[in-house]
């Protein structure tokens, strides 16, 4: 089970971060773990994502380790206040608040695409609070104006509201023009960011918020944060994933304690799409980093 902790993030929003395992004897602190101070990983999801997507990861380790997944700003159960900023400075203060709040450093942070992003500069800039990095299919180079562009294009592309959840499967899983071949764990990764509303079902994020996200990291490359992170680094790739092998072969190269993985039919959404891959991918790296 998970158990709703709220932290305060960076300008005063509030965070909801979801500590995974068994439920502590007395009702109060950290879920009970397999060890009283069991090491800290804390989960960061990507662009749209949710602290739920995370699940499947955070039970199975949830056993070894204290496993927190944060909804972040804009996301999932946290604060969408209209006018908030969503610069990269400020989801990076973010996860910093979550982890000296939760007393979970040093930890190892696990980010998927944009959370990943997060997570490397996090790691950069406060070594102290990180022992270990796993980067979930997320690229160093710039991917440019077009790819805003085409963003905006896909965000006006659905068909909101959805009448029903099967809906919404058949149209991310299925019909969705700017995926090239049925993904039914894609539907599903896309339901769990639906809510339902009076005239149907729509997502529970601002696209318009989400795309302020975007724009301020997708013009810029982020190689000289990466050569900046000292501890030790995994990164994987889905095989059809939006990290290519040579680039994430570069990104192990400029880290300078960095690892490689690649998991075998996945695509952008790795731990979703192959999680029991996934997690043979990434527990032996975790198990090094802690001696569990």
């Amino acid at each position: 089970m998970a158990r709703r902790i709220d932290v305060t993030g960076a300008d005063g929003v509030r965070l909801a971060a979801w500590e995974f395992g068994d439920p502590p004897k007395n009702g109060t602190g950290p879920a009970e773990s397999a060890e009283p101070d069991a090491p800290g990983v804390l989960l960061l999801h990507g662009l749209m994502g949710r602290a739920s997507h995370w699940a499947s990861t955070a039970r199975r380790l949830s056993a070894r380790y204290r496993a927190v997944a944060l909804d972040q700003r804009g996301h999932g159960r946290s604060d969408k206040p209209p006018q908030a900023s969503f610069t990269r400075d400020a989801y990076v203060d973010d996860a910093e608040a979550a982890l000296e709040q939760l007393g979970l450093g040093p930890t190892v942070l696990v980010g998927h695409a944009m959370g990943a992003l997060t997570a490397w500069q996090l790691a950069a800039r406060r070594p102290d609070l990180v022992r270990g990095l796993i980067i979930c299919d997320m690229r160093a180079s710039a991917l440019g104006a077009a790819s805003q562009r085409e963003w905006a294009e896909w965000f006006k592309a659905w068909p909101v509201p959805f009448a029903t959840l099967a809906d919404v499967r058949k149209w991310f899983g299925e019909d969705d023009p700017w995926v090239e071949r049925p993904n039914p764990a894609r539907g599903e990764f896309y339901a769990e960011v639906m809510a339902e509303s009076p005239d149907g079902w729509r997502p529970v994020f601002d696209p318009d918020q989400m795309l302020r996200s975007r724009e301020t990291w997708v013009y810029d490359a982020h190689w000289e944060e990466l050569a900046q992170v000292r501890c030790p680094a995994l990164v994987v790739r889905g095989l059809d994933g939006e990290l290519g092998r040579a680039e994430a072969q570069e990104m192990v190269r400029v880290l300078p304690r960095g690892q490689y993985a690649e998991v075998a039919d996945a695509g952008h959404l790795v731990h979703y799409d192959q999680p029991e891959t996934w997690l043979a991918a990434i527990e032996p790296f975790l198990d090094s980093l802690t001696g569990n």
